[in-house]
């Protein structure tokens, strides 16, 4: 880890706490933070279930949130805070929108696109490439993952 910061922590909590959101509503709990400079422009939690839509991904609606919070599809100069890391999906819509940086907790060995199974977000195919940091509070990404699908399970002691 490079430039993890007492900020990246911070904004890391808020989109734990957005995930707890999305377990609640039975969702796989994942929660997402868009930022500019220190100000929140979007935030979001799973929610492709409830709302019977499949790109309704946390970094989707946080994404969407910004988008029309500032009017504008670009979301330059921003990062953008997830618990889990970025499927394809997400990822490509990341790239579109040009966010700087991408900050996750835990790695997503079965479909991440941030470097564990793909690499979208620093593909050279692609006009932008983002900045990413990887494993803020992991610990925590990860336990709240495990915990979820081992109570869908019915093995909530398995960890």
């Amino acid at each position: 880890m490079g430039r993890v910061s007492r900020e990246d922590e911070l904004w890391m909590r808020h989109a734990l706490v957005l995930a707890l959101r999305a377990r609640d509503a039975g969702e796989v709990p994942v929660g997402a933070v868009l930022v500019h400079r220190g100000e929140l422009w979007g935030e979001g939690w799973n929610c492709p279930i409830g709302d019977s839509d499949p790109s309704a991904h946390a970094e989707i609606v946080a994404l969407r949130r910004a988008a029309a919070r500032v009017r504008n599809y670009r979301l330059t100069d921003t990062t953008l805070y997830v618990t889990k890391e970025p499927c394809v999906m997400c990822a490509g819509a990341i790239v579109h929108a040009r966010v700087k940086r991408v900050v996750f907790g835990v790695h997503d060995a079965k479909a991440g696109a941030a470097g564990s199974v793909f690499d979208v977000l620093r593909s050279e195919h692609l006009n932008h490439r983002c900045e990413i940091e990887s494993g803020v509070l992991e610990p925590d990404c990860r336990a709240l993952l495990v915990d979820f699908f081992a109570t869908r399970r019915g093995t909530r002691n398995a960890r």
